[in-house]
């Protein structure tokens, strides 16, 4: 990066643009406007559609740490590019699916193995090597693009299926990916991800520290951080993927239903750029339990209580959580296992995420098509935050790789609560 673009914080509003389009928003936010459109067309109940999702979500999975591989190996800007063109042409076939559930299916998974390199990975990646001491809040306010994505995708794509229909609104999402990814990545993105000039050389000195991969999913903490990030946006994203339809099914009319989830957008920025902040100045585990309490006080409110307002309450708290997770992982990882394989460790962690983002929403399916009610997965849902919770409180309470301050600034130990860079 040259010129006027030469400044770190430049990635970071890249980051936001490309975010607002990333395969969260998309895969999640825009199939809970269209599913009951497709439901209608072709006969499918809600399974069928929440699991072309899941399906999705899982090949979206694999791919990542194979796209993080690459980035690690070939730079950030020709795999994401290449990706982004080709996850905006496999959404906009989505409007030749017949009605054909294998067909449906594997279109679906196309979609989710190209959306690999539109992921918050290659963002991430680029902000945690430019960054060192200010990166929770770097990347808080870069993630704040899901919170933007969340609350202008839904409209955009209630607009584009209100004027042209669920096929046509495919193409026309398609298009808009395109258009906001390639050029926000093209313009603000380092093709290595590596810091810029102007990073400091602190931030520069541990790009090339860390652990490998492999050494990574042999400890305890891997595995500790993956079953944390499985668990969470199982409950999240099955929550809201299935918000309008649960708000529908009570009654409250489809154009207010689409508002409410659009105010969930609101709760993920506000989540992102409070859990940035936090990051940089308490112990990062204590900051991500009080980011799964948030979501299951909500969930227990949508248990509670069948009010519009209340329910609506319910979805922005659990919005919360889905603020933070991402920004978690980047932060966490960077921090017990250094960016030596950044892309990659962060594409495993990521892809256990991508899992649980499409598990999520399969369960709720599921679980309604079973009983005729969200109320069983609900619940279970209290009971895995529960556990993600523990967990937290099972990891060492000093960071490998803490941030490194040169100068009159101090070195961030974190081996307390309350540890500041």
């Amino acid at each position: 990066m040259q010129g006027m673009f030469a400044n770190r914080w430049w990635i970071v509003f890249g980051s936001v643009l490309g975010l607002i389009v990333g395969n969260v928003t998309i895969l999640q936010f825009s199939a809970s406007v269209l599913m009951k459109p497709i439901m209608a067309e072709f006969g499918w109940n809600r399974g069928m559609v929440s699991a072309a999702v899941m399906f999705g979500s899982v090949c979206a999975a694999l791919a990542t740490p194979i796209a993080g591989k690459l980035m690690d190996r070939h730079g950030i800007k020709p795999i994401t590019l290449g990706a982004i063109t080709l996850f905006a042409l496999a959404i906009a076939s989505m409007s030749l699916a017949p009605a054909v559930p294998a067909v449906f299916l594997g279109m679906f998974a196309v979609v989710g193995v190209f959306s690999a390199g539109q992921a918050p990975l290659p963002y991430a990646k680029a902000i945690a090597a430019a960054f060192d001491r200010r990166r929770g809040l770097a990347m808080g306010l870069a993630m704040t693009g899901v919170g933007l994505g969340a609350g202008l995708v839904p409209r955009l794509t209630q607009l584009y299926l209100d004027r042209f229909g669920w096929r046509e609104a495919y193409v026309a999402v398609g298009m808009t990916v395109f258009i906001v990814a390639f050029l926000a990545v093209a313009m603000f993105i380092g093709n290595a991800g590596g810091a810029p000039r102007t990073a400091p050389s602190n931030a520069r000195a541990q790009a090339s520290t860390g652990l490998e991969a492999r050494e990574a999913l042999r400890t305890s903490q891997f595995w500790k951080l993956a079953v944390v990030f499985l668990c969470i946006p199982i409950v999240a994203n099955g929550t809201i993927t299935h918000l309008v339809p649960l708000l529908t099914d009570r009654g409250i009319p489809a154009e207010r239903a689409v508002a409410a989830f659009s105010a969930i957008g609101v709760s993920l920025i506000v989540g992102r750029l409070l859990c940035g902040f936090l990051l940089d100045r308490f112990f990062g585990p204590y900051v991500a339990i009080a980011f799964v309490a948030l979501p299951a006080i909500g969930v227990l409110t949508l248990l509670a209580s069948n009010d519009a307002a209340l329910t609506t309450v319910g979805a922005v708290l659990v919005g919360l959580g889905l603020g933070a997770e991402v920004d978690l992982i980047a932060y966490l990882q960077s921090r017990y296992f250094g960016l030596r394989a950044f892309g990659q460790i962060y594409g495993y962690l990521f892809a256990v995420f991508t899992v649980g983002s499409g598990v999520g929403p399969f369960v709720m399916g599921a679980a309604y098509d079973a009983t005729g009610s969200y109320r069983p997965a609900l619940t279970g849902f209290v009971v895995l935050l529960a556990c993600a919770s523990l967990l937290l409180l099972r990891l060492p309470r000093r960071y490998p790789f803490p941030v490194v301050s040169l100068g009159t600034e101090r070195v961030q130990q974190n081996s307390s609560p309350a540890g500041i860079a």
